[in-house]
């Protein structure tokens, strides 16, 4: 269960990684077009949310590589999750069903990264 872990951390790292990335260094025209909620929020939010991400990628990982502060990865996990909740919410409230399935997907594995590091397989 533990290397099962550490893949969810790894996959969930590098998929948040990815989109905070892109929402933190790139300009709202450029989102728009793949990510329309963009339009909807202050440029500031919109880094808020891509910068939160980057800090909860690292989070899920290197607090365990390192044997420091390993509180912090599941506490990266629960941070994904209430990403996932608000971005659930708002797209529930726009209709825009699809997005709230790869919502409940990512909140899912983070609740399960949060559950197993919480729980039985903490470092």
């Amino acid at each position: 269960m533990n290397v099962f872990l550490w893949i969810l951390q790894g996959l969930l790292a590098a998929a948040f990684l990815a989109a905070g990335v892109m929402k933190a260094t790139q300009p709202k025209a450029k989102l728009a077009p793949n990510m329309p909620w963009v339009d909807d929020f202050p440029l500031g939010t919109v880094k808020l949310v891509g910068v939160s991400q980057i800090a909860a990628a690292f989070g899920l990982v290197l607090p365990a590589l390192t044997g420091i502060a390993v509180i912090l990865t599941p506490l990266a996990a629960v941070g994904l999750g209430v990403i996932m909740v608000l971005a659930g919410a708002y797209h529930l409230r726009k209709g825009e069903y699809r997005s709230i399935g790869v919502n409940a997907v990512f909140l899912a594995l983070a609740a399960v990264v949060a559950w197993g590091r919480f729980g039985p397989y903490a470092f």
